[in-house]
């Protein structure tokens, strides 16, 4: 009886462990499904001539992007500083937020609040452009795209 008994506690004990070992492996997977996405704000010109904003989910594919081209990395400081006048952005460019906040505005009178890890793709590089307000110490990386060509997607 104690041989029955030793044996139905050891399949006990095995099939807890199968489950236990089966219900983390499906909350990893929930977790991996669920993953945030890589949001980024585009600033481009519409066929008005004017700035816009909008927010654009990057394409990942196994959780990266592809590879984007690029012409360099510039890394700058920048200081509060009052409003600056109506400017384009000088090529097809990200700049990402590393510290800092600031405030984009756009044509229709939209703000884009900035701040640290928020991305941004610049593409307005015709028209009226768009006003930058550093609201503190702000420190940023350029990455100016390699395709100038203005595409949409946010890549």
């Amino acid at each position: 009886m104690r041989l029955i008994t030793g044996r139905v506690a050891a399949v006990s004990l095995v099939g807890l462990f199968v489950l236990s070992w089966r219900a983390h492996i499906d909350q990893d997977v929930v977790v991996a499904q669920t993953r945030k996405p890589i949001m980024i704000t585009r600033i481009y010109t519409g066929p008005d001539g004017l700035s816009h904003a909008e927010q654009v989910e990057m394409k990942l594919n196994g959780g990266a992007s592809e590879m984007i081209s690029a012409t360099g990395v510039q890394f700058s400081s920048r200081p509060p500083a009052p409003a600056s006048d109506w400017h384009t952005g000088p090529m097809r460019q990200y700049v990402i937020t590393l510290g800092g906040r600031a405030e984009l505005e756009v044509a229709d009178g939209k703000k884009v609040a900035v701040g640290p890890g928020q991305i941004n793709l610049i593409e307005d590089t015709t028209g009226k452009g768009h006003i930058t307000r550093n609201l503190e110490d702000r420190i940023v990386v350029t990455i100016p795209l390699a395709d100038q060509r203005v595409n949409g997607t946010g890549r």
